[in-house]
């Protein structure tokens, strides 16, 4: 079957290639220079979002890296059934010549026009710019124009694509602008974004797209009458307005302005929170009033709150939400003066984030156990291919994440994701960045610096890891450095990982001393249930498989302070 589709292929891209080539033989000359305009919207995705491309099957976003210039490009995550074709259409003069070129990577990257002239190229492991060129019908005013993968090959990039010509307006010379937009309004913010919302503006031809201002640097391009920038500081004010724009470029007038305060963000609250794991389910639970005496720690991460069926929220999908041995746990450490926070999902198990059919489903399950325990924070544990490396899944999560902290005041929403040896992985940098395109309004992204598969050095592979985190926080975000520590958490494994790695609690002590005098937001390691000596014991459930001091990583743990 692979061989079938192989054939199937290359018979496809040497149709493509010469139907690309007689299209480049019969095209006729441009105009002159001084009339070429590049007539499409949000060509380099600067905007951060991709409006008004739009994408089969949503495999499209916007990402940091790679870009081939500016801060943003393209991706399209090809699958076996989809090449993830993303297009934008628009208007265009009859009988006019026009140049489509875009700067592309990836395998099999295909750059055209819809019923018309195309071009690709194989597998450029940097951008490698395509071009091509076509002369439209004699009564078309509209062209779409594409980029896409191959089938099974990939993620593609794409990036600063134009297509060079006079613009539309049916034939003539546009030169009226549209009139400006009215009743710009602020419908919501958070920390780090505004929405904005306005009435349309009118043109003669049609206009093509809303340009978002804030002061005079141009924040944000749409199609529609609505948009949220993301990206700005906590408790920082800003002054929009937006003006309309047709195909010709012509441009109107400024609508009202409107100024608006973000919200404080989670740096200016202070959140932090020393929370290593208990696990209830598994490797011989310790009395936890015993923990807390001996060693000071106040907060715990509670594993996991799963599915139970039908999207109902129970510990391990077998304990009941409140009444079993976990409220028991719960009940001792608040006893105590401390407090929990339950963490949903984790690698194995039914997960909520998969099993619930929508994000407003999952939203209501969560719901349930922030009310069942009043709640002050919850951690998304997202992991394996269900959650993490389900992008749908991820984005259900993160609206579901924004749904509880919009009806739940001063709640702390946490992620938490396994990670490189030098920051996210391609699935952790595409949850940053849905994280912000939602305007999820994540309070600590957790990254896991363990099973790198051979990292000796763990501490500093731990600080590395971090590092990259806090350089793709703050490129899509627009945080300073001590914003985005201060919305980062590790989770390390303590003794030995599943891959032999081995965190002593010396160098668990390192971690901790950088994690303070950084003033990151989240100190929390897995788990309590292996924090006992067993020197030799290997990689199991009660201990830690070295020698160490009885709940040696906690007590070092308690010593975080942010």
């Amino acid at each position: 079957m692979r061989t079938t589709l192989l054939r199937r292929s290359r018979r496809r891209l040497l149709a493509l290639l010469a139907a690309a080539a007689l299209a480049v033989t019969g095209a006729i000359a441009l105009p002159g220079t001084a009339q070429a305009a590049n007539v499409l919207t949000n060509p380099g995705f600067e905007s951060g979002s991709l409006s008004p491309w739009s994408c089969t099957g949503n495999l499209g976003s916007v990402v940091s890296s790679p870009v081939h210039a500016g801060s943003k490009a393209l991706a399209g995550a090809v699958s076996s059934s989809d090449n993830a074709q993303c297009s934008q259409t628009v208007s265009v003069q009859p009988n006019t010549a026009y140049t489509l070129s875009g700067w592309v990577r990836g395998s099999y990257v295909y750059l055209g026009v819809d019923g018309g002239a195309s071009t690709w190229t194989t597998s450029p492991s940097a951008y490698s710019q395509l071009s091509v060129a076509f002369t439209t019908g004699a009564s078309q005013t509209s062209a779409t124009i594409y980029v896409h993968g191959w089938y099974a090959q990939g993620t593609y990039y794409a990036d600063d694509i134009g297509l060079d010509g006079p613009g539309g307006g049916g034939g003539g010379s546009d030169t009226q602008a549209p009139s400006a937009p009215t009743g710009l309004t602020s419908t919501g913010k958070t920390s780090s974004s505004v929405s904005l919302s306005w009435n349309a503006s009118s043109d003669n031809v049609g206009v093509t797209a809303y340009d978002v201002y804030s002061g005079s640097a141009r924040v944000l391009s749409v199609s529609g009458t609505s948009g949220t920038v993301s990206g700005l500081s906590p408790s920082t004010g800003y002054t929009f307005s937006v003006k309309a724009r047709d195909a010709a470029g012509n441009t109107s007038g400024s609508s009202n302005q409107v100024s608006v305060t973000t919200n404080a963000g989670s740096g200016q609250t202070a959140f932090k929170q020393a929370a290593p794991y208990l696990y209830e389910g598994w490797g011989d639970p310790p009395n936890v009033s015993t923990v807390m005496s001996a060693t000071g720690v106040k907060w715990f991460t509670m594993a996991f709150m799963l599915d139970g069926g039908g999207c109902n929220p129970m510990w391990d999908s077998t304990r009941p939400l409140t009444g079993g041995v976990d409220q028991s746990v719960i009940n001792q450490v608040r006893s105590a003066g401390g407090d929990v926070v339950p963490s949903f999902g984790g690698w194995q198990g039914s997960k909520l984030g998969a099993g619930c059919s929508s994000a407003s489903a999952l939203a209501g399950a969560l719901q349930k156990v922030i009310d069942a325990y009043s709640l002050k924070a919850i951690d998304m544990d997202i992991e394996n291919t269900d959650e993490f490396e389900n992008e749908a899944v991820q984005a259900r999560i993160l609206t579901a994440l924004k749904t509880v902290k919009a009806d739940n005041p001063g709640l702390k929403t946490i992620v938490t994701f396994g990670t490189s040896t030098t920051g996210p992985t391609y699935y952790g940098n595409r949850l940053i960045e849905q994280a912000k395109s939602l305007g999820a309004d994540i309070d600590v992204f957790t990254i896991m610096p363990f099973d790198f598969g051979g990292g000796s050095d763990m501490y500093g592979s731990t600080v590395n890891a971090t590092e990259g985190l806090k350089t793709k926080l703050k490129s899509t975000f627009g945080w300073d450095d001590a914003t985005a520590y201060a919305h980062i958490g590790i989770s390390g494994m303590n003794g030995l990982s599943d891959q032999q790695e081995n965190t002593t609690p010396a160098i668990w002590t390192q971690i901790r001393d950088w994690a303070n005098s950084h003033h990151i937001a989240r100190l929390a390691y897995w788990a309590v249930n292996r924090d006992r000596s067993c020197p030799g014991g290997g990689v199991v459930s009660n201990c830690s498989g070295i020698s160490q001091s009885t709940w040696q990583f906690t007590s070092i743990t308690a010593g975080f302070t942010g």
